[in-house]
């Protein structure tokens, strides 16, 4: 597919959403915006693929590839604070792209966290969002400076919700509010999405008996976590092994937001400009799994989707 249909896809899609399950936009004085609530939305999405290494990059490209698809596209400082007013409707097509993936009854949710980094920790000085990000540990980075990002999938690969807190958060925490707000909705949240499946697979991150307790009492949120090893409780070989085959979605779908959709290289420079891209890479993953679906192609083949 050439990228002019592509887009022409992703807008009709994130359109039909908007005007589906989204209030209509609230008029204002002044002058209109030069973009659509929905070309901002899919031109969020669209570019983040990797194929643009950066925003400045997919800037150009739009300027040089796409002027007739978007004639009023504003200078790129403009786009970006759209992107940013934005970044809460983002989120919402971003879950809501992913229910219409043909995933029938899932069984479980895969429940993982990501390092998600936004500055190297060796440089001097605060860098951008002191406030917000923090230096953590993560397996595939070591100490890293950014943020912790939380995500559900289910056995296909859909995202079906996600969050991030700085990476000095406990991943047992993260869990907390995530759940917490699948049990009671918030409109400024809507990226949590809510339960697709009857239980939800972890690794040892979460494991703890308060913890599996507390969840499935207070928010009706079976987790299924491999036990620590400085425990004494212990899983037999086989349930090991049926456990880690069932979670390595989760494996899959990170992979895929660090480095087919950009997540490992971008470097945000304002909270909201974080929460509007990582919202953005989901729900460019959660299409692109629709629509290979609509071709009969593998929902993950996203590396021949476009003819570049």
């Amino acid at each position: 597919m050439d990228p002019d249909t592509f887009v022409t896809w992703l807008y009709v899609a994130v359109d039909d959403y908007c005007k589906d399950h989204l209030p209509a936009e609230a008029s204002h004085r002044g002058r209109p915006p030069s973009l659509s609530r929905s070309e901002v939305i899919t031109l969020a999405l669209f570019g983040q693929w990797d194929r643009f290494r950066c925003e400045r990059a997919f800037h150009r490209t739009l300027q040089g590839h796409l002027p007739t698809a978007f004639p009023t596209l504003p200078d790129r400082s403009q786009f970006n604070r759209l992107v940013r007013h934005h970044w809460r409707a983002i989120a919402q097509v971003a879950i809501g792209l992913g229910q219409r993936v043909p995933d029938a009854a899932p069984a479980y949710e895969a429940l993982d966290c990501v390092a998600a980094r936004v500055r190297d920790r060796k440089r001097r000085g605060m860098g951008w969002m002191p406030e917000d990000v923090a230096r953590g540990w993560s397996n595939r980075l070591g100490w890293y400076e950014g943020f912790s990002v939380l995500t559900a999938a289910s056995p296909a690969g859909v995202i079906t919700g996600f969050g991030f807190a700085p990476a000095n958060t406990n991943e047992r925490w993260l869990a907390e509010t995530f759940f917490a707000v699948r049990a009671h909705p918030l409109p400024d949240l809507p990226s949590v999405g809510g339960p697709v499946g009857l239980c939800y697979l972890a690794d040892s991150g979460f494991w703890g008996l308060e913890w599996l307790t507390r969840w499935q009492g207070a928010y009706n949120a079976r987790v299924l976590a491999k036990p620590q090893a400085d425990t004494r409780y212990h899983w037999p070989r086989r349930v090991r092994r049926w456990h880690a085959h069932y979670r390595q979605i989760a494996e899959t779908v990170h992979n895929i937001l660090l480095h087919t959709f950009r997540l490992d290289r971008d470097r945000p420079h304002a909270l909201d400009g974080f929460a509007a891209r990582l919202a953005a890479k989901v729900g460019l993953h959660n299409f692109s799994m629709w629509l290979n679906a609509q071709l009969g192609r593998p929902l993950l083949a996203f590396a021949d989707l476009i003819a570049w």
